[in-house]
């Protein structure tokens, strides 16, 4: 969040919710922002990001993604950065174990979804993620996948989350899998339950072979 407004924008969503984390305020901002067009840049979301910020939408997102340091310590032991550099980042005492450097990077519990393969090889790729219900007590999401290509496919397990209470966490898996008849397709994973749409990209990006 280095941009001046995207800045602004976090300041202004802290003021109404204190008590939100970084990755909180970051993951509103994300799912609430207006998609772009692919056709405004080639690179799409790699250019664009989500899109369009909107933070009066994002003080009231409805689910977020939350993460903490410990996540984030997990996914950089998982990328093989070791001890020394880990407590650099963390300024702390915190190492990297076999568990956590076993840890799959796309476990990260971030508002995106991103695959790199080959236009030649089948892709199968599962992500996990958990969502907290910031929105009403009583309410059920439904999951909408946009994914503009035939010869791979987006799953999502289960697509019906129903949450019973404010702050409640509940996990999903999104499944990536097949083979790419593009050099990038650009969707979405849509979670809404009438009254909010909490939006993820979801990217696929093939090397020519």
């Amino acid at each position: 969040m280095a941009c001046p407004h995207v800045s602004a924008a976090a300041a202004y969503i802290k003021s109404f919710r204190p008590t939100w984390s970084p990755s909180a305020i970051k993951s509103s901002l994300i799912t609430t922002a207006s998609p772009m067009s692919s056709g405004m840049n080639s690179d799409a979301e790699f250019a664009y990001g989500s899109g369009h910020l909107n933070p009066i939408k994002a003080i009231n997102p409805g689910l977020i993604y939350d993460s903490n340091e410990v996540d984030y310590i997990n996914f950089l032991c998982g990328q093989g950065y070791d001890t020394r550099f880990l407590r650099q980042v963390s300024r702390d005492n915190a190492t990297c174990s076999a568990a956590t450097n076993g840890t799959v990077l796309s476990d990260l519990n971030y508002p995106s979804f991103a695959v790199f393969t080959s236009s030649s090889t089948t892709v199968r790729r599962v992500f996990n993620r958990t969502v907290t219900n910031v929105g009403s007590p009583m309410a059920t999401y439904r999951a909408r996948v946009s994914f503009p290509t035939r010869t791979a496919r987006v799953r999502v397990n289960p697509n019906v989350l129903s949450f019973t209470s404010v702050g409640q966490k509940l996990s999903f898996q999104v499944i990536i899998e097949g083979t790419m008849d593009a050099s990038m397709v650009s969707g979405s994973l849509v979670w809404d339950d009438g009254a909010h749409k909490a939006r993820s990209p979801i990217v696929v990006f093939a090397s020519i072979s």
